[in-house]
């Protein structure tokens, strides 16, 4: 099966879970996913991949869940929850960082299989660990504010899709062009450096776009906690 296949699976699966989680714990799952996604969606961004004849990152589809997240929670339940939420993501993502640091201080023993891999994928270099960590906090906190701007300004539920799309692809050029600017910054020439934001960020927008139908399902959904 291609890529391209996949991704688009993938999204499907990824965005259905998320609304799964809301429809059997409310909010909460709606909190619980947001701490999940943004760890495991730092876990995938390793892994490079062939999509539509442009090299790019996974993580993307899981990140863009978390936006989602935030715009049902802003859209629903208020400004303040979802605020709270963007910092509970960034807190499990900073703790996960931490943790995981002291992890690998300890030896492994001669016929452990693990650390080597775990090195690998948790021995982040520290402008990496810093640009994802403000990227993820400043994007998310502008999603926020724009999301519940054009909420007042285009109340309709017929202009759900504007109020979504607008605030998603806004903030998510922000969290590229930071996270970009602050993690690569001296690895590449400039040339390099514009093709990686460019595919980044039109990456992110078609997963802006693909979640769209999604956040009308969740307006109708019923929790059956909260």
């Amino acid at each position: 099966m291609p890529n391209e296949m996949i991704w688009i699976i993938f999204a499907v699966v990824n965005f259905s879970m998320l609304l799964l989680f809301y429809r059997l714990f409310g909010k909460t799952g709606l909190f619980v996913w947001i701490g999940f996604s943004t760890v495991v969606a730092n876990l995938q961004v390793i892994k490079l991949v062939e999509l539509f004849g442009l090299v790019a990152t996974l993580g993307n589809i899981m990140y863009g869940t978390v936006f989602l997240a935030t715009d049902i929670l802003n859209e629903k339940h208020g400004k303040k929850e979802a605020r709270k939420a963007v910092w509970f993501g960034f807190s499990s993502l900073l703790a996960t960082t931490i943790i995981m640091q002291f992890v690998l201080a300890f030896q492994p023993h001669s016929d452990d299989m693990a650390h080597e891999h775990l090195s690998f994928i948790f021995e982040l270099l520290p402008q990496v660990v810093i640009g994802s960590l403000l990227a993820y906090l400043i994007s998310q906190l502008l999603d926020v504010q724009i999301y519940a701007f054009f909420k007042k300004k285009l109340p309709k539920a017929s202009q759900l899709w504007m109020r979504n799309s607008f605030s998603t692809a806004i903030s998510q050029f922000v969290d590229t062009a930071i996270f970009c600017s602050i993690a690569f910054y001296g690895w590449y020439d400039f040339d390099v450096w514009l093709q990686i934001f460019m595919t980044t960020y039109v990456i992110k927008f078609i997963v802006a776009a693909i979640d769209t139908p999604f956040i009308y399902v969740a307006r109708m959904i019923k929790p059956k906690q909260d």
